[in-house]
């Protein structure tokens, strides 16, 4: 007598066991869809200058700026975006200063005007403006007029770390160098960015961000530390150690 079971029995037994086993997932969980460019902006302008002080009030900011050579200069800048007001001292050996009040400048060395040829002018100190007012402004400053921040959220990783990234040009003549600025995930502080003034080429600088300095209602980034797209090489690290709010 053949215990074997009959072909339609066997397929009936395979069917009932296929039932009691759990169910297969249909398919891997759908990764969530990055948040927009404006949302992530915003979410880390709420995290740096929550009150949107940095452009509707002046403040005296002090930095330590370090070289690989191994020069060290001290900075303080005051900056009155309102005002049209800017001022910055250096002291690296010697002492430079200038100020710019509207649409009047001045630039000293160590208390006199600067000779003719002199690197130290009011065009010097109209690009540092321009340099302090919108590094340290960032991200507020990327809601500046002329500023362009493509729609596509980059969903990358930089230095290592996931962050989301905003890809930014500006009208001409406001700006000609193409910048990415990166979030991180999580608490969309700024981590760091990099700008080209030719993509192609791949030059340009990276610059990386570390600590935040909690001072007069925001949150801003302590440490800069500048690198050259090619060849990684160290330019310089600012490091901001106060900031002081100014009637």
């Amino acid at each position: 007598m053949s215990l074997r079971p009959a072909p339609a029995d066997l397929a009936l037994a395979v069917f009932l066991t296929l039932l009691a086993l759990p169910s297969a997932p249909s398919g891997a969980e759908e990764a969530p869809s990055p948040p927009t460019a404006d949302e992530v902006l915003e979410r880390s302008i709420v995290h740096h200058d929550p009150e949107g002080r940095f452009l509707k009030r002046g403040h005296r900011l002090q930095y330590r700026e370090t070289r690989p050579n191994g020069a060290v200069r001290d900075t303080r800048v005051e900056v009155d975006v309102p005002a049209g007001w800017f001022s910055i001292v250096r002291d690296d050996g010697t002492a430079l200063a200038g100020t710019i009040d509207g649409d009047r400048c001045t630039a000293t060395v160590d208390g006199a005007p600067p000779a003719a040829e002199s690197e130290w002018d009011c065009r010097r100190v109209e690009l540092l403006r321009n340099y302090y007012t919108y590094l340290w402004g960032l991200p507020m400053k990327l809601r500046d007029p002329g500023a362009h921040i493509d729609p596509e959220v980059q969903v990358t990783s930089f230095q290592g770390r996931p962050v989301y990234g905003l890809r930014v040009t500006y009208d001409p003549g406001v700006g000609e160098d193409i910048w990415y600025v990166y979030f991180d995930r999580d608490t969309a502080a700024m981590v760091g960015y990099r700008f080209y003034h030719d993509e192609a080429k791949g030059d340009g600088e990276y610059i990386v961000l570390s600590g935040e300095l909690a001072a007069a209602g925001m949150r801003l980034p302590s440490e800069r530390a500048w690198y050259t797209h090619q060849g990684d090489r160290h330019l310089g690290t600012d490091t901001l150690t106060a900031i002081t709010p100014q009637k």
